[in-house]
């Protein structure tokens, strides 16, 4: 099992301009190439824009979504890969032949479509259905998962996928500086973005307290440890649609320590190399040894309707 080497961007989407966005994708994706990258992840809908789709009516929707693996998006995604010889993921929203809608995310490389996520917890926007299934592929000789967004925040989701086999889990997110119940939580003011140049310590004072970084902190490690599995976090920076998004696109190890972050408020990318030894070496590996089900199995397995509220939808 040979080391793999993954790079993880943030950048600036614009909202339904797919071929800007698959620009920008395929900039970085170059540049991480020549850096010896074998993959690099973009953030949930990194193709479409995300926010501004809470606006859409089905038939709408239905115009900027794509059948995978037929779509033009995954079409350009093949060529972009092939052309640098390079794995990306990167996420869109998804119809089927029954005029079904999904949020979905891809991985490409330059033999086609790799593995395809469907989001298991959707709230952006009420025509989207959940996805049923998790998953689990092969990258060039390592098992990964990919969780979207609010998947991550159900333990449940991340410890299912790293039992299912995972051992890096991509966990693309449109997320952070929304409000919430939570202490500190709140929008960001698109005019520090706008001022960013001229003064950005009030932005990343914005960008890296809680509500932004700060709340992220508070999780995101503790899934990498507690799964002894390498996440790659993506998210997008500046504007989207609304919404004034913080980057920090990171990869942790399974230690739960932080390899590499994106820090400049721009496009960029940031690259870690993923040795198997590690898997193993973590805490979180010992304890999925040490797990009883039979305690267990019956309480976390029993009848439950799902319900779920986002803060900032009302």
């Amino acid at each position: 099992m040979k080391n793999l080497i993954v790079a993880t961007a943030q950048f600036e989407n614009k909202s339904g301009d797919k071929a800007y966005n698959l620009n920008v994708i395929n900039e970085l994706s170059a540049k991480a190439a020549k850096m010896g990258v074998n993959a690099i992840a973009f953030h949930e809908c990194s193709i479409t824009g995300y926010t501004f789709t809470r606006k859409l009516s089905k038939e709408q929707l239905l115009d900027i979504a794509e059948y995978i693996p037929e779509g033009q998006s995954i079409n350009k995604l093949q060529e972009i890969a092939k052309a640098h010889n390079i794995a990306i993921l990167a996420g869109l929203f998804e119809k089927d032949l029954n005029d079904n809608l999904y949020k979905a995310y891809v991985c490409v490389d330059k033999n086609g479509l790799m593995a395809k996520h469907r989001k298991l917890h959707p709230f952006i926007n009420p025509h989207l259905l959940p996805g049923e299934q998790y998953t689990v592929f092969d990258l060039y000789g390592w098992k990964c998962g990919i969780l979207i967004c609010y998947d991550n925040n159900i333990i449940e989701n991340v410890r299912a996928t790293t039992l299912l086999g995972a051992q890096a889990i991509f966990m693309p997110h449109v997320t952070m500086c929304t409000p919430s119940t939570r202490p500190g939580a709140g929008f960001v003011d698109p005019e520090l973005w706008i001022n960013r140049h001229d003064a950005p310590d009030p932005l990343r004072r914005e960008f890296d307290g809680p509500k932004g970084r700060e709340w992220l902190m508070k999780w995101l490690p503790a899934r990498a440890y507690d799964n002894a599995i390498y996440a790659i976090f993506s998210n997008p920076i500046g504007m989207d649609d609304d919404q004034l998004k913080n980057g920090c696109s990171m990869i942790l190890d399974p230690f739960g320590e932080i390899l590499s972050e994106c820090r400049s408020l721009d496009n960029e990318i940031v690259i870690s190399e993923l040795s198997p030894d590690k898997l193993s070496l973590a805490g979180g590996y010992r304890y999925i040894k040490a797990r009883r089900p039979e305690l267990y199995s019956h309480i976390i397995g029993q009848e439950h309707h799902a319900e779920q509220k986002v803060s900032w939808m009302k």
